[in-house]
């Protein structure tokens, strides 16, 4: 975690300085991270790089992706008590909001079995990389950080190119191309076009299946990868990855996951 960033989000929680802690005696503690529920813990390292940068020593317990149980302490941190305190809640949200997108991350995953299980762009701005890094330690792919990583067209893109001008007009040979359909014919058209990735876009998982069979049918299986993609959610991802698709794309995971809760416990001064 780079200092620019540690610097931004706390100069957000401090404002102008923390009056209350201002108040308290310059002593010495010590505190622990407790987790209140269970999970798979991420953002440990962040926490470890702010608490760092106000000079307090810290000594984790656990490792990111570990799975941890509620009351297990998964960090130790050591230094002034104010300045505890007032790295206190920057802390605890990066490991409540990276913690909660691993834990389903991880369900997600383990319900998928042999099919990836990816993110979307579907994150908070100025947030995007510690949500996807949390993405990863949960056992999911980020899929891409930025919109210069792989051609995807989506229909909004395709209402003013077609499909074969954009293969062909495709400058990087190093990107994939991508392209989103909406039925078994355009999953078709892409296949015999010679897209790298195939997004299958809100279908259901019949439609899926269907398309699935249908490039089996026409030996054009083999040359491209299938990504599903929209209304995927961790109760239905075990359906979705029966359909025969390699990729499930899930906003879910950074959009709609809920925070790990964890409290910082301090211990009293001597």
């Amino acid at each position: 975690m780079n200092s620019r960033d540690i610097e931004r989000f706390l100069a957000e929680d401090e404002g102008f300085g923390d009056i209350t802690t201002a108040l308290l005696p310059d002593v010495e503690g010590s505190a622990n991270i407790i987790a209140r529920e269970d999970g798979v813990v991420a953002g440990l390292s962040e926490a470890q790089s702010i608490f760092a940068y106000y000079n307090l020593v810290t000594a984790p317990l656990c490792c990111d992706g570990d799975v941890i149980k509620k009351d297990d302490t998964i960090l130790r941190v050591i230094g002034a008590v104010r300045d505890i305190l007032v790295t206190e809640r920057v802390a605890l949200n990066f490991l409540c909001h990276m913690s909660g997108i691993a834990t389903i991350t991880r369900r997600c995953t383990e319900a998928a079995g042999t099919v990836t299980v990816a993110a979307t762009r579907k994150t908070t701005p100025g947030f995007r990389r510690y949500e996807k890094k949390a993405v990863a330690i949960g056992g999911g792919d980020p899929h891409r950080y930025s919109l210069s990583e792989a051609y995807l067209f989506k229909d909004n893109h395709l209402k003013v190119i077609s499909a074969e001008d954009a293969l062909r007009q495709k400058t990087f040979f190093t990107k994939k191309v991508e392209i989103e359909v909406e039925s078994v014919d355009e999953c078709v058209k892409a296949a015999e076009l010679g897209a790298d990735i195939i997004m299958f876009d809100n279908m259901a998982v019949e439609q899926i299946t269907a398309a699935v069979s249908k490039l089996k049918a026409l030996n054009l299986r083999g040359n491209v990868l299938l990504e599903a993609s929209g209304g995927m959610r961790p109760e239905n991802v075990r359906k979705y990855a029966a359909t025969g698709v390699d990729v499930l794309s899930l906003g879910y995971l950074t959009h709609s996951s809920r925070w790990l809760d964890f409290s910082l416990e301090l211990e009293a001064p001597d």
